[in-house]
């Protein structure tokens, strides 16, 4: 893994990148197989078996669902470091992903490495568009707690958008903007708060923040924006209306693999990095779609050592459009995300939080 580190991001072209990967994924298979009893069954039982895999397509894939129903882990239980948990609403089952300090320590090198391919090498001033109590509230502290921790590796003076009660915080915001003048503003937050919360609090009050020199970074799912019919176009453009921020980024990335997100680009595709790569497979025999063809997203992760979750079929449809060919000019696999399968849990991280 030290030497897929010392690649960039999206420096890889698509022959080069399936070596790399497919190296380090078999390694991740056989070390699973042989350490995590569960896993050893699934593969002996729905795959025939251990093989050599030679390609990224070729790697066996868990359905995400899995990991609700058992405990799957590949370290002895003094070797856990952290449990992290998906989120979800009440009465869900969620996720129970177990780190070894590797494992942890994997997942913040390679999320600093490609989240400062698109906000430069520098800490910045950072604005939290959330509320203090999510990092102390041990029920709120999931995929919504990780991803502000995670995130805020990349802040320097922090501040949050609203008070425990979800109310925004319009003057403190203004004086945070005055102090850093000129300097460029990180946010971060999670897709619908920032519309619920942030974005309709500012037009209601008629308020204007400047943060023409911010970037924003959200996720965590688009369901009930899209149940408003808020396109992510009218997304972008109401920001820009109260806030003036043209810089924003969305990113897809799931609990079960923290760390190996996937980032929005300038001309609005999300990238698959050097350490990550998603497939479309078809919803009726799980064979690999085309370019161009909507199926089920499997995401591969090269850092999942203490669990077997370098493999994943995920409940979200979507689409690859390319590879090494897209105008923003990074190389690898781009694509969209269309939603969630029918008859799938409804879950996201920014659609948990209920008033």
């Amino acid at each position: 893994m030290e030497e897929i580190l010392k690649h960039a991001p999206y420096e890889d072209d698509h022959v080069q990148k399936n070596k790399i990967l497919s190296e380090r994924l078999d390694f991740l298979t056989r070390h699973h197989y042989e350490n995590c009893k569960e896993y050893q069954n699934f593969i002996d039982k729905l795959c025939g078996g251990l093989k050599t895999y030679e390609n990224v397509e070729d790697i066996p894939f868990l359905p995400v669902g899995i990991f609700k129903r058992m405990e799957l882990k590949s370290i002895s239980d003094d070797e856990v470091f952290k449990i992290m948990t998906s989120s979800g609403t009440s009465g869900q089952q969620v996720s129970r992903i177990f780190l070894d300090k590797e494992t942890a320590g994997l997942q913040q090198k390679v999320l600093a490495s490609i989240v400062t391919e698109y906000t430069g090498k520098s800490r910045m001033p950072m604005i939290i568009l959330d509320c203090p109590s999510v990092l102390k509230n041990r029920n709120m502290f999931s995929a919504r707690g990780a991803g502000i921790l995670g995130f805020s590796l990349f802040g320097t003076k922090k501040v949050y958008a609203f008070n425990d009660d979800m109310e925004l915080n319009v003057a403190e915001l203004k004086e945070f903007i005055k102090q850093y003048e000129g300097q460029t503003i990180l946010l971060f937050g999670f897709t619908f708060m920032i519309w619920q919360y942030f974005y309709k609090k500012l037009a209601k009050l008629n308020e204007y923040l400047p943060l023409e020199n911010g970037v924003l970074i959200h996720g965590g799912g688009w369901k009930k924006l899209e149940n408003e019919a808020v396109s992510k176009e009218e997304f972008k453009e109401g920001l820009k209306k109260v806030c003036g921020i043209t810089s924003v980024h969305d990113y897809y990335g799931m609990v079960e693999q923290t760390g190996c997100i996937y980032m929005e680009c300038e001309c609005g595709h999300l990238h698959a990095s050097i350490y990550s790569d998603v497939i479309i497979r078809n919803m009726e025999d799980f064979s690999v779609c085309s370019y161009g063809k909507t199926g089920a997203i499997q995401v591969l992760s090269t850092l999942p050592y203490s669990y077997p979750g370098h493999s994943i079929l995920t409940e979200d449809i979507g689409c690859v459009l390319g590879e090494d060919d897209c105008p923003c000019g990074r190389k690898g696999k781009y694509f969209e995300v269309y939603g969630r399968m029918k008859n799938a849990e409804v879950r996201g991280c920014s659609d948990t939080f209920e008033r």
